[in-house]
């Protein structure tokens, strides 16, 4: 499991407004990281487009995986264990993943 591999992701059980069911979601933690533990951190993708600011949006193609065009909802990152993974779906770019990285960093200033 590398970074910039977008996987189906069994996201249940979730409270509140978490985002919830078996959906793709892209992996954005670092290789050293998704070689040495158990656990991988994600963004879900939504094909429910909302265009948040910042949020990248993902063509489905071939290499991705991806049925239809897809939304990244960085502010829904979340830290899962490798048993939620179920199937891998295809990778996207280097520019995707730095673009992702771009967007949570902007969320995390103060």
């Amino acid at each position: 499991m590398k970074q910039g591999e977008i996987w189906n992701v069994f996201f249940d059980p979730v409270k509140g407004s978490e985002q919830a069911g078996n959906r793709p979601a892209v992996i954005i933690s670092g290789d050293t990281m998704n070689k040495n533990s158990n656990l991988l951190i994600v963004c879900p993708l939504t094909s429910s487009l909302h265009y948040y600011k910042g949020h990248p949006i993902i063509e489905a193609s071939q290499e991705n995986g991806l049925k239809s065009t897809s939304e990244v909802l960085v502010f829904q990152i979340r830290t899962l264990s490798k048993e939620r993974f179920k199937k891998k779906l295809g990778t996207v770019s280097k520019s995707d993943v730095s673009s992702i990285h771009d967007t949570l960093n902007k969320i995390l200033k103060y």
